[in-house]
Order: C-alpha cells, then sequence, then structure tokens
C-alpha cells in the first residue's frame, strides 16, 4: 500500500498541517477545570485526546513539553507543536529513543517544566497504559495528572485514525478536565507497576464518563467570542 505521508512530500504536508492548525487555533476556545496547583508534573493523556495539550496551564510560557516520536509524522507533528507554543521532546518512555527521551523529560521537570504523555502511544494498544509514565513518576517523584478534554458541538469531531483522535473544527468551545494527583512511590517494584497502570486508567476512564456533564455546568460561563481572561486557553 502507498504510504500517503513521505520524505517526498515531507514538507509540503508539514507546510499544509501547520497553516489547518494555525487557522484552527484562532478558532477554539478551552476552559479549564480542576487545574492542578501542582507544577512540574506529568499529564496522563489518552491518544485520542493528545491535541488537548494546547489548553495546558503554562504552554504560552514555554512549560509545558510533549514527548513526540522520532518517526517521520512525528517529525511533522513536532513542528507544526513548537509553532503553537510547546515544546518537544523526541523520543518514547518505552521504544527506540527510550532512554534519550526519558532523559530530556527528567530534565526538564528538574527544571520545574512539565511534560505531557500519551500513555497509550504512539501506536496502541488503545487504552493501555504503559510503562513509561510510571518509571518518570517513579525517578521524578512529581505528581501524575490525567487529563482529558470534551465538547458536545458537532464539529468536534472523531477522526477514522487506530486512535479515533478528537479534533475542533473551527469554531468550538471545550473544556480542559484535569483529574487528581496520582503520586507513584519511589521504591515501587516493577511487578507493582499494573496497579498504578490501572489507576491512571480508571481515572481517564472517569473524567471521560463526567466531562459531558461538567461541559453543562460551565457552558454558560464559555465565551462566544475570544475572552482574555486567564482561565481561558485559546490554541495561540
Amino acid at each position: 500500500m502507498v504510504r500517503l505521508i513521505n520524505v517526498k512530500n515531507e514538507k509540503y504536508v508539514t507546510k499544509v498541517l501547520n497553516g489547518i492548525l494555525k487557522i484552527q487555533e484562532k478558532c477554539t476556545i478551552i476552559k479549564n477545570i480542576n487545574e492542578p496547583p501542582e507544577d512540574p508534573c506529568l499529564y496522563a493523556i489518552w491518544h485520542k485526546h493528545h491535541f488537548c495539550v494546547y489548553g495546558l496551564p503554562r504552554r504560552k510560557e514555554g512549560k509545558v513539553n510533549v514527548m513526540i516520536s522520532t518517526s517521520l509524522d512525528g517529525r511533522i507533528i513536532s513542528y507544526c507543536v513548537r509553532n503553537l507554543g510547546l515544546k518537544t521532546i523526541s523520543g518514547s518512555a518505552e521504544r527506540k529513543g527510550a532512554v534519550s527521551g526519558s532523559m530530556q523529560v527528567l530534565e526538564a521537570l528538574k527544571n520545574g517544566e512539565s511534560a505531557a504523555i500519551m500513555v497509550d502511544g504512539p501506536h496502541g494498544p488503545q487504552y493501555k497504559v504503559k510503562n513509561g509514565i510510571i518509571k518518570l513518576a517513579k525517578l521524578s517523584q512529581v505528581p501524575i495528572i490525567p487529563v482529558t478534554w470534551y465538547s458536545p458541538q458537532f464539529n468536534f469531531v472523531e477522526l477514522p485514525s487506530w486512535d479515533k483522535m478528537t479534533s475542533p473544527l473551527l469554531y468550538t468551545r471545550l473544556v480542559n478536565v484535569y483529574g487528581d494527583p496520582i503520586y507513584i512511590p519511589s521504591d515501587i517494584e516493577q511487578e507493582d507497576f499494573q496497579v498504578y497502570k490501572d489507576k491512571i486508567a480508571n481515572a481517564l476512564f472517569d473524567l471521560d464518563k463526567k466531562a459531558p456533564a461538567i461541559y453543562q455546568e460551565v457552558k454558560h460561563e464559555i465565551p462566544w467570542k475570544l475572552n482574555l481572561d486567564q482561565n481561558y486557553q485559546r490554541f495561540n
């Protein structure tokens, strides 16, 4: 099967995707709910909702790092993400580039910055938390903060990708919902990782279940036009 994205059209695809995101950033308003006081922290996100990183606190200050794979797709995404004010770390907490990527995350956390980890990515299986975020939280002793996002608008769509990625299209009002912090003991053994992986997964499922009701509670507080109040995060 012919791959639609390849090294020959990488620059073109990058420019197109970057242009789309720059347009979308002007049309998206995100209200943070239960924003965590912990800083730095590790944000735990399903790969399906990875675009919710654009609403994370301190993004505009350059204090949020996103781990992205070293693949061709990853290079394209990294370029676009950096243009939206996020820092990127090339590598993985599990596969190729694990050591380098993990060390960069730990250094960022040490410097007071946060990091977002797609806990079931980049290749799945979907909704299965991997070991990487547990290892990072154990070594850094910063809390894990589960995050999801939601909007009932018809133009908050689910794309036909392996992860069923969610994305706003044109003007969209959303909520980023944060869960309670999860702390990993510094003396945890490998055989006990599954307990905390299940805890993270259950927290994310719980946020997804509660998000629609939370949105209804606060929807009248979300402006229909740009509001410069710091409680609202735009993509830009």
